[in-house]
């Protein structure tokens, strides 16, 4: 299994990039939200998920670990695929997607490519306890709530195995502006 990617961005097409590991390249598919943040010639630490089918091996990359888990529980749930799940995070950051989960907002996830409102509500269904509270802070989305900025401490809770709504859980009532290893030491301390 390939767990990351560190090296260039040789190439982009679309929603894929060539990313130039000491010389081999790997194409990877990435969100449409990720493929705008990644810039040619950057060197760059891709999150990937190898997907193997009866003919073909993907890589599907994400610039966050919160992505990549919460694109490992997408494709949990019954009718949703990897290409599906790669619409879904194309919505919005991985944070706004996991709220919109969390408070069960059907209608913003089936405005994915390929999601129907069943397949949307089959997500909020599955999926629901499993990717923790809605967090409340930071700055407002187009719905109208607020959503967390990129939050080292989850991503550090996740790498040291918490499951995300562990992690989210873990990090509900712990002030965001202390420092991240703080917030860390305080949430182990739960």
């Amino acid at each position: 299994m390939i767990a990351h990617l560190k090296g260039v961005i040789a190439e982009r097409f679309g929603n894929s990039v060539i990313v130039d590991v000491a010389g081999v390249g790997y194409e990877v598919l990435v969100t449409s939200i990720d493929a705008e943040a990644l810039v040619l010639e950057a060197q760059v630490k891709i999150y990937t998920y190898h997907h193997v089918r009866e003919q073909i091996e993907e890589l599907f990359g994400f610039l966050s670990l919160e992505g990549k888990k919460l694109f490992e529980l997408l494709i949990t749930v019954q009718g949703v695929g990897p290409k599906n799940a790669m619409g879904i995070l194309s919505l919005a950051s991985s944070e706004e997607v996991r709220n919109a989960i969390a408070n069960a907002d059907a209608a913003f996830i089936a405005k994915a490519s390929g999601v129907g409102k069943k397949s949307a509500e089959r997500v909020i269904v599955n999926l629901r306890d499993k990717v923790g509270l809605p967090a409340y802070y930071g700055r407002k989305s187009e719905m109208g709530v607020e959503f967390a900025r990129a939050d080292e401490a989850l991503e550090a809770l996740m790498a040291l195995g918490f499951q995300l709504a562990d992690a989210t859980r873990a990090l509900a009532d712990i002030d965001m502006n202390l420092p991240v290893e703080d917030r860390i030491r305080l949430a182990l301390k739960q």
